[in-house]
């Protein structure tokens, strides 16, 4: 008896199974065949829609131009004179110490590495005195730092 009630629910699940894939087929056929011209349509006007997206951003893109312009500057260079160090303008602008060292380093033409191998201190450090160095003088360059931190009578 277990058996017959087995084989009729296997045969049931098969039928039930077989009319399933009947229904989906019909639907395919009504969907792709019925409808065939509106799908195709789709497809072709999202590929050109995708199309002139990629190539309206790739010709209207900006391109990069680099103009360099060199611009004489006259620096005024004490002849022969003493090295004076101006200590009211170190107080004036806060700057450390260790941050007047590492400018005096670096206006020796020493990289942050060689930098923070002489001063036994991760190159992190010397970065981030370098940068706060800057913010506070208002220099954007290494070569900008030193040359105002001569004029300003920081370093020699």
């Amino acid at each position: 008896m277990k058996k017959h009630i087995l084989l009729y629910g296997l045969l049931y699940g098969l039928g039930g199974g077989v009319l399933i894939v009947l229904l989906k087929l019909v639907e395919y056929r009504f969907l792709v065949i019925e409808h065939s011209i509106e799908i195709y349509g789709g497809l072709v006007a999202l590929v050109f829609a995708v199309l002139g997206v990629w190539l309206g951003l790739k010709l209207t893109r900006t391109k990069e131009v680099v103009v360099v312009k060199e611009v004489p500057v006259t620096v005024m260079v004490p002849a022969g004179g003493t090295f004076t160090f101006n200590k009211e303008r170190q107080r004036e602008l806060g700057i450390t110490k260790r941050e007047l060292e590492i400018l005096g380093l670096i206006a020796h033409g020493m990289s942050n590495k060689e930098i923070a191998d002489r001063l036994f201190v991760s190159e992190n450090t010397v970065k981030t005195h370098s940068s706060r160095l800057f913010d506070k003088m208002g220099a954007r360059r290494r070569t900008q730092a030193v040359q105002m931190g001569k004029e300003l009578g920081l370093i020699p």
